[in-house]
């Protein structure tokens, strides 16, 4: 059975369990409330276990691969840019949408109670305080950790990130032999915390059951109410991003009709709302691109391969609303800054975590992380995970192919998504 499914079952459980049970049932001293934190706790420490060494060797082979395929030439440059820029905006749509609906607040309220989030406010306000930095300046000296290992330690993955980001670029600028020895380290790394990731996320249904039950049981089924306003601003935001800003960008910058490469990228579309996966939809969305949208192999064979290792759009949109989310949820207002740094790192970590097991997870772990809010959060948002997962992959890989084509009219391909 298809590790969606059993996710969505072990939902469904959950909420049968917490009702049924509440905080009070179990056999003596012993109360099913406490099974299910100890098995929520065990899987979300399972996750932060695997944070630092993913992050790290995901974000350097990316960029030491990319080097080797010549990804910092001119085509590269504007592949790369284009990704960052758009992968930017969603981000920007996301943090105005959810700052203008609040879905973290209901009837004034913060909905911590609500939903079960049972972190001491206290010790959660002075961790976002201790991480959010007076001024922006000090986001950027985070940057630029005294201690690699230190920072590891201590949750600065900002600083963890930029070092992945140098290691990997200057892995590409020593002599070969020695890059290669490097480079097979490194990807043996990745390959064992791939491995690593997908043992952990087998047990994801289990961890799943006990977060979502724990929520039922002290709350009952209030929680899903502020879920519901969350899914929708993610949607919403996800419609406009996709429906709105994307049309206009091939329309000015690529100089076609956004409706016929709509209409060309259908199948691969389809493909990926249903599979959630841009790696697995990535032949699908080459032959379209190719063949109904008239781009030459040699620039989608370039931008559609690195578009699904650093592109995710509505990934990184996600992100931000969900953090976003959860600091609104524990009644924390967040500044400039702390808005800022979310921003900022969404946008770094979509170059490392895009081609891995459960990217979304790994992901807001480490926004949450890197902010200082606990990671107990990301229990909330499983619920709804997989329907916006289906959602977000769709915008994810309908940006690679927009970026395809505006690179491909650049490059003085004019047969691009003409009318034959």
């Amino acid at each position: 059975m298809k590790l969606h499914w059993q996710i969505f079952i072990a939902i469904g459980l959950a909420i049968i369990a917490g009702i049924a049970t509440g905080e009070e049932a179990g056999i003596g001293s012993f109360t099913f409330y406490d099974v299910y934190v100890f098995l929520g706790t065990l899987f979300l420490n399972a996750l932060k276990m695997l944070i630092v060494p993913l992050i790290l060797s995901s974000i350097i082979c990316g960029i030491a691969n990319m080097g080797n395929l010549g990804g910092l030439g001119r085509l590269g440059g504007k592949t790369i840019t284009y990704y960052l820029s758009t992968s930017l905006v969603a981000i920007l749509i996301g943090l105005v949408l959810v700052n203008i609906v609040e879905p973290g607040i209901i009837a004034g309220e913060p909905v911590r109670d609500r939903v079960g989030l049972t972190e001491d406010i206290t010790e959660v306000a002075s961790k976002l305080e201790g991480k959010g930095a007076a001024d922006i300046t000090g986001i950027f000296l985070r940057m630029v950790p005294t201690n690699i290992v230190a920072a590891a330690a201590n949750g600065q993955m900002l600083g963890l990130i930029f070092f992945g980001l140098l290691f990997g670029y200057f892995m590409t600028q020593i002599i070969e032999q020695r890059k290669t020895v490097l480079l097979t380290f490194w990807n043996a790394v990745l390959d064992v915390m791939m491995k690593m990731t997908d043992w952990v996320m087998k047990f994801a249904p289990i961890g799943v059951f006990g977060l979502v039950a724990k929520v039922v049981a002290s709350t009952g089924l209030a929680a899903f109410l502020p879920l519901a306003y969350f899914f929708f601003t993610v949607l919403g935001a996800l419609v406009i991003h996709m429906f709105g800003v994307m049309p206009l960008v091939l329309k000015y910058l690529g100089g076609v009709k956004p409706l016929r490469h709509y209409k060309a990228m259908t199948p691969a579309l389809l493909t990926s709302f249903s599979t959630s996966s841009s790696s697995a939809t990535l032949p699908i969305t080459l032959e379209c691109v190719e063949k109904n949208a008239g781009v030459s192999n040699r620039t989608s064979s370039f931008v559609l391969p690195l578009g699904a290792t650093i592109n995710m759009d509505g990934t990184a949109l996600y992100e931000c609303v969900a953090a976003m989310f959860i600091a609104q949820a524990y009644g924390l207002s967040l500044g400039f800054t702390e808005q800022f740094l979310i921003v900022l790192t969404a946008l770094v970590t979509s170059i490392g975590v895009a081609g891995i097991p459960a990217a979304s997870l790994v992901a807001i772990s480490i926004i949450l992380v890197t902010i200082g809010l606990p990671l107990e959060g990301i229990g909330l948002i499983l619920a709804v995970d997989r329907v916006l997962d289906m959602c977000r992959t769709s915008v994810n890989v309908f940006s690679d192919s927009c970026g395809a084509v505006i690179i491909a009219r650049s490059e003085g391909e004019d047969q691009v998504l003409q009318s034959k």
